[in-house]
């Protein structure tokens, strides 16, 4: 692997012990992946600000200390603590000032403040063609697949460096060639009813995950105008069971206006034609128990856009929750919420919200044995069982709002039948 001079300055020492240090890892990391060169990044997303352990801010603190500061346009992801909501997260007094320690170091690093999954839905949208370096699964999946940038799956440590370096490896998803689709799926025989619903999309991703790997998708067939928030679910699904860091969607996406392109003029390596029978298996193996009772719901993994809380709202038509019901969402969504005066019915509706963080990465949820969720997310499907012991059962957004009215599960089978 080759370094530029400026790129041997840095690591040299030239810019302090912190960019000295950034560009160490990030060079180190480019090696080990076989990388020839770095390239420059237009920005990045910081996945590395959730407090898990002491060493992730003992680590922020030194770049602080060595006068780290982000080179390129850095947003933050979800932290460990709702900083809107006091007492919203019941860690222990030494933890919360670890994980608050933590948030500090990377705002005095030069990071925006955004915490959240969902930085696309607070402006941050780099142009499609942009080389970046996003960590969190699902940001990485849409910066790839709905905006057409090119980043790889950058993990803790690594992502904060690449910001200071405003470097990262030359390789995997940043290049032309690895960026074509192998595999179609045909999603066109599928009933056109099915397509319409929200909750095919989680769905579709999970079984993505599970089908692909960390293989390239190209979907044929699903409807032109598929919303942003339906990607959103689908990449987001796709990440976190499976190692999907870029699909297409054909017609749709920015790499894919027609099969020729998307797949770089060769043929599939594969094809698999979808049907009900899959999805609904896929559908299935989302909820972890089939039993009516539920102790709360959460939604918003990724955080909930302004559109999806409007739906929410609208589903409800002025009904309360009679179950503890957690909507995680973002500041920028917050700050939009309350221009338009729906904080006040949310409250109304009995929606406890969630900010700067969620409820499968901080302890939120009620400390209830055997307790059981429901959530429309195919992310909090996939983690709430491992990182809160609550059982999951998943369903649509209408379920979710049915289901908080009645305060027992009330799930409406007949599209997945």
């Amino acid at each position: 692997m080759q370094l530029t001079s400026d790129e041997r300055a840095a690591l040299d020492g030239r810019d302090g012990p912190a960019a000295a240090l950034a560009m160490r890892v990030v060079s180190e990391t480019a090696r080990m992946m076989g990388a020839e060169r770095l390239v420059s990044v237009e920005s990045a997303h910081i996945d590395g600000c959730l407090y898990h352990g002491d060493s992730g801010t003992l680590f922020a603190e030194r770049l602080v200390e060595g006068g780290g500061r982000t080179s390129v346009p850095a947003t933050l992801n979800v932290g460990a603590l709702d900083l809107l909501h006091a007492g919203r997260v019941k860690l222990d007094t030494r933890k919360a000032a670890m994980a608050r320690r933590m948030m500090d170091a990377y705002v005095a690093l030069g990071c925006q403040p955004t915490w959240t999954c969902a930085p696309y839905q607070a402006g941050h949208r780099p142009r499609t063609g942009a080389h970046v370096a996003w960590g969190e699964s699902n940001a990485v999946a849409f910066c790839n697949s709905v905006l057409g940038a090119r980043t790889e799956r950058y993990g803790d440590f690594l992502d904060i460096c690449a910001a200071i370096a405003a470097r990262a490896p030359d390789y995997g998803l940043h290049r032309d060639a690895n960026r074509h689709a192998t595999l179609l799926v045909q999603c066109g025989g599928l009933d056109p009813r099915l397509l319409a619903e929200d909750a095919l999309y989680p769905v579709l991703g999970a079984w993505l995950g599970r089908v692909a790997g960390g293989r390239v998708a190209a979907f044929a067939g699903l409807p032109r105008d598929t919303s942003e928030d339906r990607l959103k679910a689908l990449g987001a699904a796709a990440a976190s069971s499976g190692a999907i860091g870029l699909f297409h969607v054909v017609g749709v996406t920015p790499e894919a206006p027609d099969i020729a392109t998307v797949f770089g003029g060769a043929p599939p390596a594969e094809t698999i034609t979808l049907t009900g029978a899959m999805l609904r298996e896929s559908y299935d193996r989302l909820s972890t128990t089939s039993g009516a009772k539920l102790d709360a719901i959460a939604i918003g993994s990724p955080h909930l856009s302004l559109d999806e809380v409007r739906r929410l709202l609208t589903l409800l038509e002025g009904r309360r929750s009679r179950l503890p019901f957690y909507a995680c969402t973002g500041r920028h969504t917050l700050s939009a919420l309350e221009r338009e005066g729906l904080l006040g019915a949310l409250g109304d509706a009995n929606i406890t919200l969630v900010a700067d963080t969620c409820v499968v990465v901080a302890p939120i949820l009620p400390n209830i044995a055997g307790a059981t969720l429901l959530t429309n997310s195919g992310k909090f499907a996939h983690y709430t069982r491992p990182n809160t012991g609550y059982d999951v059962v998943f369903g649509s957004l209408s379920d979710v709002a049915e289901s908080a009215a009645a305060g027992r599960l009330v799930r409406d089978m007949s599209l997945w039948r």
